[in-house]
């Protein structure tokens, strides 16, 4: 007898069938469903062939593809085959009982299908705005001084950057709550900057370098940050005029404070401020 797992596939060549009943490719063309499938499936025993051609070829009947209709229906459904086989067989198993089970397991994919979705359109909007509040949202965590445009600018400088991407993947998890809690730790900080600089702490000293590891971990809210890529925003804060309108605005001089105690923690670990560049 020749090998009929592989052979199927040429069945409908031969001339030897049924006129009522289906080759395994008349078959797979009439469910949708590929000839490995059936292969399996009559191999396990769920759909098996009631005929065969003299050449060994499997032929199906119009009972056998009422069956296969129904197992088609069962797996599209979101049955397993074992599950599908109990239904099919056992003349004691409870339909619509299993039908109801299926049920609510298909509205838990949706309603977690659902949230993906939503994850995904706020991710999307993120990296679109990065903040995803409203402006009066903006205000009241943000203070007076906040200006709403400064996303929008923000985005327009830097959104083609890996940090813009981990800013958006982490703003796309905060709600308001979060958010304040961000704005409470960075006021905190700026703060304690503040009173170092008018307590006299010289820059290298231990006091200032733990000031500017906690700065480095406040800005981790926003992405990770590099020392050199911390010597950078040093430099920024003293050249801009907003940000040194903003920490000037705590104390007169904080913005070149702050930078002397950041290229001083950056020279302790071997960088050179001079020459450090945002990596």
């Amino acid at each position: 007898m020749p090998d009929t797992t592989d052979a199927d596939t040429d069945a409908d060549t031969d001339t030897d069938t049924d006129a009522d009943s289906l080759t395994v490719g008349q078959v797979s063309t009439c469910l949708g469903v590929t000839v490995r499938a059936l292969h399996h499936w009559d191999e396990i025993g769920l759909a098996r062939p009631s005929l065969r051609t003299a050449a060994g070829y499997r032929l199906y009947t119009a009972a056998d593809l009422e069956r296969l209709h129904r197992i088609v229906v069962y797996r599209d459904l979101g049955l397993g085959l074992d599950r599908i086989r109990a239904v099919l067989d056992d003349s004691t198993a409870d339909v619509p009982g299993a039908l109801r089970a299926q049920r609510t397991q298909v509205a838990e994919r949706i309603d977690r299908l659902q949230q993906l979705g939503a994850g995904l359109d706020r991710m999307i909007d993120a990296h679109d705005r990065g903040l995803l509040l409203t402006v009066e949202q903006q205000a009241a965590i943000f203070g007076p001084e906040w200006n709403p445009d400064w996303p929008a600018q923000a985005r327009q400088r830097y959104g083609d950057t890996p940090q813009w991407r981990q800013y958006a993947e982490r703003s796309a998890a905060r709600g308001p709550e979060e958010w304040q809690a961000v704005a409470d730790a960075v006021a905190d900080l700026d703060r304690a900057l503040g009173d170092a600089m008018d307590a006299g702490v010289p820059p290298g000293s231990p006091e200032a370098n733990e000031l500017v590891e906690r700065h480095r971990e406040v800005f981790a809210s926003y992405f990770p940050l590099t020392r050199e890529m911390q010597v950078c925003l040093g430099r920024m804060y003293e050249a801009d005029p907003a940000f040194t309108a903003h920490y000037d605005g705590i104390r007169t001089g904080l913005a070149t404070w702050f930078r002397h105690i950041v290229d001083a923690a950056a020279r302790a670990h071997g960088i050179d401020p001079d020459t450090a560049t945002w990596q």
